[in-house]
């Protein structure tokens, strides 16, 4: 096959253009910092990339998740601590009334003290966290305990679940029938009446229940801290996974930018070295042939 000069200014021209259209893309590359600017450059990466990205999204949706279960673990296990020193004040007066030597002012005074725990009970069992009752189930949006009521508790015992990983829920509320009971009301106000009488038989009778029902609250407060401790380690895992999602995504679409400086200055010396060779194989003139 004959070889013109035309078909040597044609190849040469096109292959100058496949080297500008490589040195654009490593020059698009170093200011993006990126791989890729756009799928069809590498569609196993773009794919890779999407991936990646939702693995991410679905991280951050599960640290938000944690958030609320901390708020929801945290508040519980304040209130708990707050009705369990309750109940401990109750044991302390309790065995002080048992023994008879109150007067009569004294009974009142620790009857009245007795009805005003018990008050502040029901407000602890009626905690809110936001707009939210934590210690009514999923009827979040009514209080657990009306003393004006009878009977004075209405708990719902469904739980709450939050999912924290892919398909794993924990229970992040408590089962407040376990504590805020209504044997746990109605036996605090026979208390506080029965204070009033001056009946040291009838007052001894609570001093074991009281003991147990404090009993239940602690019991409970220890469910609440074994479960905030797997929450924790449970955010750690998620914590690490983040890391390493987002460290395989920059390894999938970073650009290498001192491969990438390297393959620029390699390309350029190619171009230099095409146009010199370019410049010889296009020749202007007819006079370049006789000379």
């Amino acid at each position: 096959m004959r070889v013109t000069q035309s078909m040597l200014s044609n190849n040469f021209l096109k292959n100058l253009s496949n080297s500008y259209d490589k040195m654009g893309k490593i020059q698009e590359q170093i200011s993006s910092q990126k791989k890729i600017t756009r799928p069809s450059d590498d569609p196993v990466v773009a794919m890779k990339g999407i991936g990646f990205r939702t693995d991410l999204q679905e991280v951050s949706q599960f640290k938000r998740n944690f958030s609320e279960a901390h708020n929801w673990v945290d508040n519980t296990d304040d209130a708990l601590s707050q009705a369990s020193k309750i109940m401990q004040r109750i044991s302390e007066i309790t065995n002080q009334a048992s023994n008879g030597t109150l007067t009569d002012t004294e009974r009142s005074s620790v009857a009245k003290e007795v009805t005003q725990l018990r008050n502040q009970l029901a407000d602890i069992a009626n905690t809110k966290v936001g707009e939210k009752y934590i210690f009514n189930g999923t009827d979040t949006s009514t209080k657990p305990v009306d003393l004006t009521k009878t009977p004075p508790v209405s708990i719902n015992t469904n739980p709450v679940n939050i999912e924290l990983s892919k398909g794993v829920y924990i229970q992040v509320n408590s089962d407040a029938s376990n504590v805020f009971s209504s044997d746990l009301f109605d036996k605090l106000d026979k208390l506080s009446k029965d204070l009033e009488s001056n009946n040291p038989t009838n007052i001894d009778q609570y001093i074991d229940e009281v003991n147990n029902l404090n009993t239940q609250i602690v019991n409970e407060r220890a469910t609440v801290g074994a479960r905030s401790n797997r929450i924790d380690l449970m955010e750690d895992r998620i914590g690490q996974q983040q890391v390493s999602v987002t460290k395989m995504m920059s390894k999938n679409e970073d650009v290498d930018m001192e491969q990438a400086i390297t393959d620029l200055l390699t390309q350029d010396s190619i171009q230099r070295a095409a146009l010199g060779v370019g410049a010889k194989i296009i020749q202007p003139t007819l006079l370049d042939f006789l000379r």
